[in-house]
């Protein structure tokens, strides 16, 4: 279990592309987690579940989640190479807004992370409660 992220964080200013770069982080991190839904709506049916125009739709609604965040990962990426590092930010108030603790230490804690939120390794019946 974790607990909530809820240490005082002194107003700091940081740079706005490492700021936005954790987002994009955040932003791959959201998409391999929606990946990962898709082969457990197939389940063992493979390709008879296309047949069924309901689940189709759902299906290409899940893709276009995983198109439109990847998307946007990447748009924000590319704006932020041209944001000098001298534009600096304060994400306190911003950070402080953000539920989930692993994601409100990787958007304020100034590192980036590495991996995912929910690696392929954690067992089975694993979960964090909220």
């Amino acid at each position: 279990m974790q607990t909530d992220y809820q240490g005082h964080m002194p107003h700091v200013e940081e740079s706005l592309p490492e700021v936005l770069m954790r987002v994009v982080t955040e932003l791959h991190d959201v998409a391999y987690l929606i990946e990962r839904i898709e082969p457990q709506l197939l389940g063992g049916r493979g390709a008879s579940a296309l047949d069924n125009r309901d689940e189709m739709m759902v299906l290409q609604g899940i893709d276009l989640a995983v198109q439109k965040t990847r998307g946007l990962a990447e748009f924000i990426d590319t704006i932020t190479a041209v944001i000098p590092d001298t534009c600096l930010v304060d994400v306190t108030t911003a950070v402080s807004l953000v539920k989930l603790a692993d994601m409100k230490k990787a958007l304020g804690n100034g590192m980036l992370r590495h991996g995912h939120s929910q690696p392929l390794t954690k067992a089975a019946g694993d979960f964090e409660a909220f």
